[in-house]
């Protein structure tokens, strides 16, 4: 009997331990079977190499163009490239140029320098203002350059044009060597017109100008344009159509626009003239336009000079500061054409 219950005994004890051994066996198989995830390494991508820096007698330039420039932005160097020289380092161009920026270039503004040809350069080289250019009368072929075009020219002064002021700090300057006007004794005045020798140095001059720096139409514009209270130049004479029609320089209304606006535009001007809405509607479209002035609903010495440049430059027919058919109709071809972004 003793016998017979060891054998048993036995039996169960041989049984559990193989039974354990299996699950153990399962356990360690189910972990095996597990998949992991192989982490992918990313190579570097190498960086593009730049195109290399021109160098000329020592002087440094970069003339290729790697930015976007649809957006205005541009590497190419119009003059030597500037760097620092801190003491005990060196300055190394291996990452030059970054892609993002843009020309300090933004505006070209035309000028008359109401003095003949001498005058005019004793006083733009020798007193405090200036000129990037100086165009003479003189018939020649010859452009006077008297400022860097990478350095700012006083020639614009307290200025503004849609949400820029103090153009001088991001625009190039052009005078044209012209007498200006005479007023008689009822404050009309009389034009000096300039020569067509002037006119395709400037045309030939702003080109060369508008398409380096990628200027657009907008920000090409008259010294009347950005301080309508205070300035006339170059005045109605200076051919600002003959620019745009036949070298795609600046702005220009259409035609056709103008029309269309003519007939509200004149009853406009019969049956609202004198309500303050719509003065201060005038004055909104001249502000959205870009000219640097306030809505007040009035008929203000501010509102007259700046319908005078607008009609100086777009209007040259009638440049009596009075707001006429024509004139409602052209800003609002304008406006049109050239909506503020």
């Amino acid at each position: 009997m003793r016998k017979t219950l060891y054998i048993i005994g036995l039996s169960v004890f041989v049984f559990s331990c193989t039974s354990q051994k299996n699950v153990k066996k399962s356990s360690y198989n189910a972990k095996t079977s597990t998949t992991q995830a192989k982490t992918t390494v990313k190579s570097a991508t190498p960086e593009k190499k730049k195109p290399e820096i021109d160098t000329e007698h020592g002087v440094e330039f970069f003339r290729t163009n790697i930015a976007d420039i649809t957006k205005n932005d541009n590497t190419a160097s119009y003059g030597s490239i500037v760097s620092a020289k801190p003491a005990g380092y060196k300055v190394v161009k291996t990452h030059f140029p970054a892609i993002a920026q843009n020309f300090r270039q933004k505006y070209l503004i035309l000028h008359y320098t109401v003095l003949p040809d001498d005058k005019s350069i004793t006083v733009l080289t020798q007193q405090s203002v200036s000129a990037h250019y100086l165009v003479n009368n003189l018939g020649d072929n010859e452009i006077y350059q008297l400022v860097d075009e990478n350095k700012r020219s006083y020639h614009a002064g307290v200025s503004s044009w849609r949400t820029d002021k103090n153009l001088n700090d991001t625009s190039i300057g052009i005078e044209i060597v012209n007498l200006g006007y005479k007023a008689d004794a009822t404050g009309y005045k009389t034009f000096e017109p300039f020569s067509d020798d002037q006119i395709k140095k400037v045309a030939a001059l702003a080109k060369d100008i508008v398409t380096r720096y990628n200027i657009p139409a907008t920000n090409v514009l008259a010294h009347s344009d950005i301080a309508p209270t205070r300035k006339q130049d170059p005045g109605p004479m200076f051919p600002w159509k003959k620019l745009y029609d036949e070298y795609q320089i600046g702005m220009w209304y259409d035609e056709m626009a103008k029309q269309n606006f003519m007939t509200s535009a004149q009853t406009d001007i019969d049956t609202k003239y004198n309500e303050p809405s719509f003065i201060f509607l005038v004055q909104t479209a001249l502000q959205k336009f870009g000219y640097d002035i306030l809505p007040n609903g009035k008929w203000d010495d501010t509102t007259k000079k700046t319908i005078e440049a607008l009609q100086y430059h777009f209007r040259p027919q009638n440049y009596n500061g009075i707001l006429d058919v024509e004139t409602w109709a052209v800003l609002q071809a304008l406006n049109q054409k050239y909506p503020t972004k």
